[in-house]
């Protein structure tokens, strides 16, 4: 856990939280980041480090206490997304996922899928994921052109869903179809992975946050009975939008914390590299470099904090404040690991060294969860109000 995050004394915690933080972060630093250059390299889904968080109740910060969970809310989940996101974004996303597919059942769910789907996910036996995004349809939902067709006591899902995260390891999936074409109504259903006619085809060769499977989704005639709609038929994009204004703070939490790193890493690097006879920190052009990575990304977690605290209070303002998050934690993490990777000059260019990874992975904190130019399109609507 870096200094700076531990010292966030206007989000004081009870002792109680600040030990599940400090037992997140030495996870992280010791088993984490010896995983994560590997991780990246093989592209391979960590099985293992989704255990070792499911042993240790991470993957249960997510829930409510009555369904398994720790109960301790936004502000210390995401704080737990960043400790990991400063070792590996890779590893930071199975935590982030653990939320984005299950809160359309937390918040808009029956009681029953709750109680069916929640205890088994915040005990690390079963895996979600939320597919929204379409091959034509990502930052406008209203464009799906997956359908659902109620069929006697269920319906029948047909389509194809893209950029998928947790594609083909996820044991069911939240899907959104449209349900009533003339008033373009979109229903939210639960799909398991196990479903006759349900594929995954086809898997994406990213740019970053390699050992994040990212895929498309096929469905064929996938029959789900009406117990598997969450909320109200024709009323998806609430549960979508609503499910997404609390997700994004899991995007800037991982974007603090990947900028968190590459600063951490390139102050090490920079007090040990020599240049001119001194240590480069010393010198002007490097240590001003230093001085506004950091100060950039302690800028975001104040936001990020902020934010994820009017959540837990529901605070009328928290959906612009997630947005803000969102769009300064990512663009600063875009920032700081350019510049990374500058402070290490050839080395930051090679993979024997972190930083190009964490380049790589802080590009997708600006393009998912809604993009940043979506993001400033809220936040300017919410305004004008």
């Amino acid at each position: 856990m870096s200094e700076s995050a531990a010292n966030s004394v206007l989000y004081a915690l009870p002792q109680e939280l600040i030990d599940l933080r400090e037992m997140v972060a030495r996870l992280s630093d010791e088993q984490v980041a010896p995983r994560a250059a590997a991780i990246d390299q093989s592209d391979e889904y960590p099985r293992d480090i989704r255990e070792l968080l499911g042993s240790h109740d991470v993957l249960s910060l997510p829930f409510e206490a009555e369904y398994g969970g720790t109960g301790t809310g936004t502000l210390m989940l995401q704080i737990a997304v960043e400790e990991l996101a400063r070792n590996s974004a890779a590893c930071a996303l199975i935590l982030m996922v653990q939320e984005l597919g299950t809160l359309p059942i937390a918040l808009f769910g029956s009681e029953q899928q709750k109680q069916r789907f929640l205890p088994r996910c915040a005990a690390g036996e079963w895996s979600p994921a939320f597919a929204l995004s379409e091959p034509d349809a990502g930052s406008d939902p209203a464009s799906l052109r997956t359908t659902a067709v109620a069929d006697g006591e269920g319906w029948v899902i047909n389509g194809t869903k893209n950029w998928i995260t947790n594609a083909g390891i996820a044991d069911f999936y939240i899907v959104f179809a449209v349900t009533d074409h003339e008033a373009k109504r979109i229903t939210a259903f639960i799909v398991e992975a196990d479903r006759d006619g349900f594929s995954v085809p086809k898997f994406e060769h990213k740019l970053g946050i390699h050992g994040s499977p990212t895929g498309q989704l096929v469905f064929e005639d996938v029959r789900v009975p009406a117990a598997n709609v969450i909320g109200d038929v024709g009323r998806g994009l609430a549960v979508a939008l609503g499910t997404l204004e609390r997700t994004r703070l899991g995007a800037a939490a991982q974007a603090v914390g990947i900028a968190q790193g590459a600063t951490d890493y390139a102050v090490s690097y920079a007090k040990e590299r020599l240049a001119f006879g001194k240590p480069i920190i010393e010198l002007q052009g490097i240590g001003f470099k230093l001085a506004d990575m950091q100060t950039k990304t302690a800028a975001a977690r104040e936001l990020l904090y902020k934010a994820c605290a009017m959540a837990d209070r529901r605070d009328r303002a928290a959906p612009m404040y997630s947005s803000m998050a969102k769009l300064f934690a990512s663009d600063a993490a875009m920032e700081v690991t350019v510049e990374a990777v500058q402070v290490l000059g050839g080395y930051g260019y090679v993979n024997e060294y972190p930083v190009e990874r964490m380049m790589r992975d802080a590009k997708i904190t600006q393009i998912y969860e809604g993009t940043n130019e979506i993001q400033r399109l809220v936040i300017s609507r919410l305004l004008a109000r």
